[in-house]
């Protein structure tokens, strides 16, 4: 049962980014291609900065000019997932383009306890987490603070629009920008020192594109892996190569489904290719959909909860389940893994 909240924060103002970013790409020189060293990425930087720009811009507005406040909203998803932390999935009006699922409970965190922070990047690079919500939600009832590209959906609808790699850099910049602010709910509460950036299908390809970044701690591929052929997959997806595995610098988590999964191929090609950072990928029997929608997100959501715990709160029980000989998730007759760099 969905229990429907509201609480009092601040409102957005403006138009779409993308329609704003892609009436001054046509007027203004600084928006043309640049930073050669990712000529996968059109636009990648001067966009990141632009989003980032103008969600600052928001930021400050909303802390500082009390006539833009306004209601928003929150939804608890099932019952708040089975972590400590009972969660919620939220709409902040200084993030209009993301949305948020985090502990409903920010008093429990500050000096002593910090929440790590991790990106989402949504299947079919969909601008909404609502294929999602149930995984994610459970994540971050275990003490995560959960950023996923795009709205917060209503209750029933399924969003609409594309999302795009730039989103997940902005959602850091937000966040990290947001710990240091001393008007933010979440001031003092965030360990940006841990960042995970992760996603499903054309997310996950998402989460490597802008996993090169020097603040990015780990990295989470589900149901994904980079196309032999740069260019060959659907309208907007990001348009890497092979090569984009040497720039990976963290351990790296692969979640697949199995030879039923059409990212099968390419996700245990990249697993083949990884040699110079800790890699492991886990093999459930349940095709591209995962688990997700499964109650609290199913075997996904356990395993790559494991890893965020092991990765991002060097909890060392948790990591067994990737390490030792055999791996401890080897002894489970869901999953066949494999794993490099990881003892």
């Amino acid at each position: 049962m969905i229990d429907l909240r509201y609480s009092f924060k601040f409102s957005y103002i403006g138009n779409p980014i993308n329609v704003i970013y892609s009436s001054l790409e046509k007027k203004m020189p600084m928006f043309d291609q640049s930073a050669a060293q990712y000529p996968s990425m059109r636009y990648r930087i001067p966009q990141a900065t632009f989003l980032m720009f103008l969600i600052l811009l928001c930021y400050g507005c909303a802390f500082f000019n009390p006539s833009l406040a306004q209601e928003s909203s929150n939804r608890i998803i099932e019952d708040g997932g089975t972590g400590q932390y009972s969660a919620i999935m939220e709409k902040d009006p200084t993030l209009p383009t993301h949305t948020i699922f985090r502990p409903e409970d920010l008093s429990r965190f500050g000096d002593r306890e910090k929440l790590p922070i991790i990106t989402w990047g949504n299947g079919a690079c969909a601008n909404s987490p609502w294929e999602h919500v149930n995984f994610l939600s459970e994540v971050a009832s275990h003490g995560f603070f959960v950023i996923a590209l795009g709205q917060m959906p209503e209750e029933g609808e399924k969003g609409s629009g594309k999302s795009q790699s730039a989103q997940m850099l902005a959602a850091i910049d937000w966040a990290i920008a947001g710990n240091e602010n001393k008007n933010s709910p979440f001031f003092g509460k965030l360990d940006t020192s841990k960042i995970a950036v992760s996603g499903m299908s054309c997310g996950g390809l998402q989460a490597l594109e802008v996993a090169p970044d020097p603040r990015v701690t780990t990295l989470v591929v589900c149901n994904s892996g980079i196309l032999p052929n740069p260019g060959a997959g659907m309208p907007g997806m990001p348009n890497i190569s092979k090569a984009q595995l040497k720039k990976l610098h963290t351990p790296t988590l692969y979640l697949l489904g199995g030879e039923k999964d059409i990212a099968y191929n390419n996700g245990m090609d990249d697993f083949n290719r990884l040699d110079h950072v800790p890699v492991f990928v886990g093999n459930m029997d349940v095709g591209h959909g995962g688990t997700y929608a499964q109650p609290h997100g199913g075997e996904f959501a356990r395993v790559a909860l494991a890893w965020f715990n092991w990765q991002l709160k060097g909890d060392q029980t948790s990591g067994e389940m990737f390490g030792g000989e055999p791996a401890g998730l080897s002894r489970s007759d869901k999953w066949t893994v494999q794993k490099k760099n990881i003892p």
